[in-house]
């Protein structure tokens, strides 16, 4: 979804963990897609009902389930009971306006990611909310969206059982999620790096006033990128401690990884701004320099035609007894001088390089 405003003020007055989706509306039926793998076997099939799915607390497999939808607040609802979520829990799965962050409910953990989109067309970054619960034998993802999502990859790694995803706990799978969601924010990156070399030849070559405001809007889009990143660098340093006992400690070296890649996205994103803001300074000097160049021949201008329009002013006053003014070739010869005049102010700005 693109983002927006989100309407926080529905919520005020009410009681905490009360169910309020903010977030685009939608109509779209909710989509639950369940994979059960282990090293050995491998389920994936879609549900309609999230009934079918309670905890599977004494199966030796690994559960993810993937829910496309969160604007169904009774089924928001039922999955919290299904799964003893807590209430807090469910009324930020709903509320799409969160920013990352980590809750640790002792028998889960919430996480919240900001999934991105760039949108080549409206050179805009589109938002997606992405909820994670963390359980013993078992991940639940919650999005917004229905028709699109970065995991695609961990998906054929699943399916295909190969290196250690099979072999690996809930917790491996949540990194992965983790890790393909900051992996997606690379091509975003590669994406505004291509704008912002573009934006660099236009200040220099046509420094608009369409490009200036390109430039300021591709400036706030840099600071709500920041503003979606930043936060998940305490997410994954928290994972990281491994303060849960849901993350083992073989974990640690893999959410260190992460964590590397986020530092990598935010100093990405804090040089891309500083570069925007050079941009912006390129392109005010850029135009200055314009409005200078202008200046500088109307002045040369102005300069020329001062003595040209004195003398015309002189013999233009048409007094009874002005001796030149009855010359035979008074005419052409003071046309001659204005010439000369002219010819040699311009002879002089070119030794003086004014021109």
């Amino acid at each position: 979804m693109r983002r927006g405003m989100k309407k926080m003020s529905k919520k005020v007055g009410l009681p905490p963990g009360t169910l309020v989706h903010i977030g685009e509306k939608k109509n779209e039926k909710i989509r639950i897609s369940v994979i059960e793998y282990s090293e050995e076997q491998f389920q994936e099939k879609e549900i309609d009902n999230i009934e079918v799915c309670f905890p599977p607390k004494d199966k030796n497999t690994i559960t993810w389930i993937n829910i496309d939808g969160v604007h169904n607040l009774n089924f928001i609802e039922n999955i919290g009971k299904c799964f003893n979520l807590h209430s807090l829990t469910l009324e930020d799965i709903v509320n799409t306006g969160q920013y990352p962050k980590i809750e640790d409910y002792g028998n889960y953990l919430y996480i919240v990611l900001k999934m991105l989109y760039y949108d080549r067309i409206n050179n805009e970054i589109e938002v997606e909310q992405v909820s994670l619960c963390l359980g013993s034998n078992f991940v639940i993802s919650f999005q917004e969206e229905t028709e699109r999502d970065v995991f695609d990859a961990v998906r054929e790694r699943i399916r295909n059982g190969k290196g250690r995803m099979r072999k690996m706990g809930a917790d491996y799978l949540m990194y992965s999620l983790i890790d393909a969601v900051v992996d997606s924010y690379f091509l975003i990156l590669e994406d505004i790096g291509e704008k912002i070399e573009i934006f660099e030849e236009q200040v220099v070559s046509t420094p608009t006033e369409k490009v200036f405001h390109e430039i300021h809007n591709f400036k706030r889009e840099m600071i709500f990128l920041r503003k979606s990143v930043w936060p998940l660098r305490e997410v994954v340093a928290a994972m990281e401690r491994g303060d849960s006992s849901l993350i083992q400690e073989s974990m640690h070296i893999y959410f260190r990884d992460v964590y590397d890649h986020t530092i990598r996205v935010i100093e990405t994103i804090e040089t891309f701004r500083d570069l925007l803001s050079g941009i912006l300074d390129i392109y005010l000097s850029s135009i200055s320099n314009r409005i200078n160049s202008v200046m500088k021949v109307l002045t040369i201008i102005a300069t020329i035609f001062m003595p040209l329009t004195f003398m015309a002013g002189v013999y233009g006053m048409n007094f009874k007894y002005m001796p030149e003014l009855e010359w035979r070739w008074g005419y052409p010869l003071i046309l001659t001088v204005m010439a000369f005049i002219g010819i040699s102010m311009l002879v002089y700005f070119r030794i003086k390089k004014w021109l």
